[in-house]
């Protein structure tokens, strides 16, 4: 069987895969991952996860090689991963009351083929108090995270619905990434 190489570092990420009861190893890329925000942004966060799984499999030619990364963005804005707790509570009282979209990207790619594919989900977040957003801050969990939460910690209290794919909001949409992958296993 090929060796399949994982293209991220998230923990999430790879606890999704590993769901699959698939061996793979993680070799995170080490990419710019900056975004032209004025271009269509699944294009964009399409073309970051492809360069993630590139950079990768051009040291790994034999293997499959499975890249991904998120956004968060509110009216066309990209919310990034917070710089400072500063940072994060303004994205929070930027979701606050809100829906926002999730993108997730991922590309498949081996010597035979490429394939890369995203998910778009919304996010609807409760009306947060101040209180909230500083107390939630303060657990450390907003601050590796695109749009300063996680949807399946801490930060799921706040949210009020999704539409879409949850695992997608995760980072990894799973349904799909089996479905692509069965011809591979």
């Amino acid at each position: 069987m090929t060796e399949i190489i994982l293209a991220s570092g998230s923990p999430r990420r790879r606890e999704l895969l590993s769901s699959l009861g698939i061996d793979f190893q993680v070799i995170p890329a080490d990419v710019d991952e900056q975004i032209d925000s004025s271009k269509e942004l699944s294009s964009e966060i399409e073309r970051l996860s492809f360069k993630k799984a590139m950079a990768v499999f051009k040291d790994h030619p034999e293997a499959l090689v499975i890249g991904s990364d998120t956004i968060v963005c509110i009216n066309g804005d990209v919310l990034g991963k917070p710089h400072s707790e500063e940072e994060a509570v303004a994205m929070l009282k930027e979701l606050s009351g809100k829906t926002h979209q999730v993108i997730t990207a991922v590309t498949i790619l081996s010597k035979e083929e490429s394939e890369t594919f995203s998910s778009s989900s919304d996010v609807l977040f409760q009306k947060m108090t101040d209180d909230e957003i500083m107390e939630y801050v303060k657990t450390g969990e907003p601050m590796d995270k695109a749009g300063s939460y996680a949807i399946q910690g801490y930060g799921s209290r706040f949210i009020k619905g999704i539409r879409g794919d949850y695992y997608s909001i995760v980072g990894f949409p799973i349904s799909e990434v089996y479905e692509r992958l069965k011809k591979y296993l």
